[in-house]
C-alpha cells in the first residue's frame, strides 16, 4: 500500500505546482481546504497534508491553522527551477549566523538594486505582484514576511543573474528565520509592516527612476533598518 500513497501525494504536489505555473494561483492568494482538494483530486487528507508540508519546505507556501480569512495554506512564491529549492533546503539545515545573512543580502542586493536601475526596462512585474499581494490587510505577520522574502527575491532574479538568484533562494529560509525573530520584538506590527512596504515602493520608484545610488542606499537602509530595529543586530 505504500506506493500508492506516495503516488497520492504526488498528484496533489504536480497539481498544486501546475496551478502556480498557470497562474491560477499567484502570491496572497489562498489554496482550498485540506477537505475540499482531498475530494477533488481524489486522495486522502494525509496526502493533501504531505504535498503541502513539501511545497512548504519549498518555499512556495505558508500553512496556518484555526479558522478565519488567515487559516489555511498561502501562496507566497511560484516554482523558478530546482536548484532555488535545493539551497533553500541546505540553508535551513545548516543555519548559518543572521549577521552572516544580512551581510550577504547587503552584498546581493546592493548589486540587484544597481542592475536593475541601470536597465532601460528592468522586469519589475513579479515583484510589483508580491507587492500587491502584501497590502492585504488579512495578512498575518508571518504571511507578511514571507512576501516580503519573496519580494526581494524577485528583485534578485529581475536582475538576471542566474547564481545571484539562486543564492538568494538559498538564503530565503535564513531570512524569514531571521525577520520573524525580529517581528517578535516589535510592540506596533502594523505600523511597522507599513513602514516596510513603503520602503519597498520607494525601492521599485527608484529602480524605474534609473537612480541607482538612490535605489542601493534604500536597499542598504531598509535591509539595515529592520536588523537594528529589531535589535537582532545586538544578539
Amino acid at each position: 500500500m505504500a506506493e500508492p500513497a506516495a503516488r497520492a501525494w504526488r498528484v496533489v504536489l504536480e497539481k498544486i505546482e501546475k496551478d502556480l505555473l498557470d497562474g491560477t494561483y499567484g502570491p496572497g492568494d489562498r489554496l482550498p481546504p485540506e477537505r475540499e482538494l482531498a475530494a477533488t483530486l481524489g486522495v486522502g487528507r494525509s496526502s493533501v497534508r504531505e504535498a503541502l508540508r513539501v511545497l512548504e519546505v519549498m518555499g512556495l507556501i505558508r500553512t496556518g491553522t484555526g479558522s478565519g480569512p488567515t487559516s489555511g495554506a498561502i501562496i507566497v512564491a511560484t516554482p523558478h527551477g530546482g536548484l532555488a529549492s535545493l539551497l533553500r533546503l541546505q540553508v535551513a539545515a545548516k543555519g548559518f549566523a543572521v549577521g552572516d545573512v544580512v551581510q550577504t543580502r547587503l552584498i546581493l542586493e546592493d548589486w540587484a538594486a544597481a542592475r536593475l536601475a541601470e536597465a532601460e526596462e528592468p522586469a519589475l512585474g513579479e515583484a510589483r505582484v508580491t507587492l500587491q499581494a502584501m497590502e492585504s490587510p488579512d495578512l498575518t505577520a508571518e504571511e507578511f514576511l514571507a512576501l516580503d522574502a519573496q519580494f526581494h527575491l524577485r528583485l534578485s532574479e529581475a536582475a538576471g543573474n542566474v547564481i545571484v538568484a539562486a543564492t538568494m533562494g538559498g538564503l530565503r529560509s535564513a531570512i524569514e528565520g531571521y525577520v520573524l525573530q525580529g517581528a517578535g520584538r516589535i510592540a506596533d506590527w502594523d505600523a511597522t509592516a507599513a513602514r516596510l512596504a513603503h520602503e519597498h515602493t520607494d525601492i521599485l520608484q527608484a529602480i524605474d527612476a534609473h537612480d541607482v545610488e538612490r535605489a542601493r542606499d534604500l536597499v542598504r537602509d531598509h535591509i539595515t533598518g529592520y536588523y537594528a530595529a529589531t535589535g537582532l543586530a545586538q544578539d
